[in-house]
């Protein structure tokens, strides 16, 4: 016979009642509001201004975002850029004023002076002639040196991309995903350089057109195949404002069948939508947010790529923002 301690009715309620609730919001890690603010310094240094919509003032643009809702922030990190924009120097002043706001710290490598994405994977002038072999140690050394500085600096990222929308690879020609074998390698040596820094830092792998399960399958089965290390699956998500709806479908059901098929995390690290449809953008973007929810603990967030981009700044217009820097409507999908 099977003893057991006799609670008082109270208790044994609140027991039963513990068995049958869902755990509490608390009991879990926090859910990924993001916002990647890479061209604040810039844009900041050509007198662009940003405003609180509650209070209608003037505010620092990592104050705004935080009274959004918003509690990561992703930033980029080239090589050697033109003008010193995303390199160390400028990412840590960036994420310096992001953490002192209480929001976590995405590091986004591009692995290039410029942008990388599928259409491009141009490696460093600095490394342009470079085999394979040096190319890893690029990789490491670039990775950890960026990285440690940060937290030199007191700042420790709490995720990392190793490559941007790498679709077709990086450090093109070695690096191309028509050979996984050479782009593991150097997925590999960033991801041993994000954990020499710090071992907690999470490693992405972020592919472009969340929505197309075929290429994710390919793509990640490949770097499976090779003997890839990383720890979340990150996706981009551009829906125009007439197929969103079903777009939100596709990308919901392809990170569904990459947390099954390859037992990771997913991450929206990318998403925006024209600035001017404001308001189908918020109805995008909460469907999108209540569809990684839906998840559960492996759907871990959803990032929008440059909101406080002013309308047209370097011929990009999905950012959430009015011609005054105030945040539209379409961030109160993160409130």
């Amino acid at each position: 016979m099977k003893s057991f301690v006799r609670l008082p009715r109270l208790s044994r309620l609140a027991v039963l009642l513990s068995l049958c609730l869902p755990l509490a919001p608390s009991a879990f890690a926090q859910f990924v509001k993001g916002s990647d603010l890479s061209w604040i310094s810039q844009e900041e240094s050509s007198g662009k201004k940003f405003v609180n919509r509650k209070t209608g003032a003037q505010q620092d643009a990592f104050v705004v975002v935080k009274s959004e809702g918003i509690n990561a922030v992703r930033l980029r990190v080239w090589v050697n850029p033109s003008g010193g924009w995303c390199d160390g120097a400028d990412t840590l002043y960036k994420a310096k004023r992001a953490k002192a706001q209480g929001a976590k710290i995405m590091i986004d490598f591009h692995y290039s002076d410029t942008w990388a994405d599928p259409g491009k994977q141009t490696k460093p002038a600095a490394w342009a002639n470079h085999n394979l072999s040096q190319l890893n140690t690029d990789v490491y050394n670039h990775t950890w040196g960026i990285l440690n500085y940060l937290k030199s600096n007191g700042v420790t990222a709490d995720w990392v991309q190793v490559g941007n929308e790498i679709n077709s690879g990086m450090l093109w020609p070695e690096g191309s995903s028509n050979n996984f074998g050479n782009l593991a390698q150097l997925i590999n040596s960033g991801y041993n350089a994000v954990k020499a820094v710090n071992s907690g830092t999470k490693v992405v792998i972020h592919l472009a057109n969340g929505y197309d399960n075929a290429v994710f399958r390919w793509f990640f089965q490949g770097l499976k195949n090779a003997g890839a290390k990383y720890d979340i699956i990150g996706l981009s998500h551009y829906p125009s404002p007439s197929n969103w709806s079903s777009l939100n479908n596709q990308i919901r059901s392809n990170m569904s069948d990459m947390i099954s098929r390859f037992g990771k995390g997913v991450m929206v690290c990318e998403v925006g939508m024209d600035w001017q449809q404001s308001a189908t953008s918020k109805s995008m973007l909460v469907d999108l947010i209540s569809k990684v929810k839906s998840l559960g603990s492996s759907g871990l967030g959803v990032i929008y790529w440059e909101p406080l981009a002013y309308p047209g700044w370097q011929g990009y217009t999905f950012g959430a923002v009015d011609n005054s820097g105030k945040p539209t409507q379409a961030m109160d999908a993160f409130l």
